[in-house]
């Protein structure tokens, strides 16, 4: 594996690479990184080109001013996929990446050729959301209470994020840690959340007036369930609906063997 700085959308992205063969995309959430998916990737990598960024602002990614609505994060996306030459890819998302995924999809559906969505909704219709969302939407709040305890707070979803409530490996964790302390870290992570509702928005606007033609996937597991399946019933032409038992919100580091069967 590999990792790049890559020129796209007008940030740099930071971009682990590994494999060869179709691509795959991996797209995190919070709070997360690239390393959310390192459970995966070497079974993915035996037979796939595999391209796990981090989310603008996030992890080794330009801390931009602006741009974390699902809109421009989806043309992040695509311009990665131009700067590294892909024409085609799977594109397989988690949490914050799953708004991007369905417009990266929705947009250029020839780009995208089975897309994979999980633990995530589309809108807060039929799904009420956490009380942390309110926390990370007032502008400027949460990055000044929780500056020098950004691990008690990360763990706090790392443990809720796992089935058995023991969190992730510790070396993740403190990739993890490490990659969202300080205010400017923390004030990206949370302009994320405070763009949801422009993001929802998007969602709605063009699934009106496209649809998901390629295969489609979305996996619920313990904390959203059917919730994304139900969502995406009205816009996909082929979905299939799959719940992880025993599986915490993390999916592909709670239970990687059964997101890797996917592909067997």
């Amino acid at each position: 594996m590999s990792m790049h700085l890559v020129e796209a959308n007008g940030i740099e992205i930071n971009v682990a690479v590994a494999g060869q063969g179709p691509a795959v995309l991996l797209l995190h959430g919070f709070p997360h990184t690239w390393q959310v998916w390192s459970a995966v990737i070497p079974d993915l990598a035996r037979t796939r080109r595999v391209i796990a960024p981090d989310l603008r602002g996030l992890g080794g990614t330009t801390r931009a001013a602006d741009g974390y609505d699902a809109g421009t994060l989806a043309e992040d996306a695509r311009a990665l996929l131009d700067a590294l030459d892909v024409a085609t890819t799977e594109v397989v998302a988690l949490d914050l990446g799953v708004q991007p995924a369905v417009l990266l999809a929705a947009r250029y559906p020839e780009r995208v050729s089975r897309l994979v969505v999980m633990e995530a909704a589309l809108s807060s219709e039929g799904f009420p959301r956490p009380w942390w969302f309110g926390f990370h939407d007032v502008p400027g709040l949460a990055e000044r209470v929780l500056a020098g305890h950004e691990g008690e707070y990360l763990d706090f979803f790392l443990r809720n994020g796992t089935y058995d409530g023991n969190g992730v490996d510790e070396g993740v964790r403190e990739a993890f840690v490490t990659a969202y302390t300080g205010t400017e870290s923390l004030r990206c992570a949370f302009a994320h959340y405070r763009a949801m509702t422009v993001s929802g928005d998007q969602v709605a606007t063009e699934l009106k007036d496209r649809r998901l033609t390629m295969p489609v996937t979305a996996i619920g597991a313990r904390s959203v369930g059917d919730t994304l399946h139900r969502q995406l019933t009205p816009f996909a032409d082929d979905l299939a609906g799959i719940h992880f038992e025993e599986c915490g919100h993390i999916v592909p580091l709670d239970r990687p063997g059964a997101l890797l069967a996917l592909w067997r």
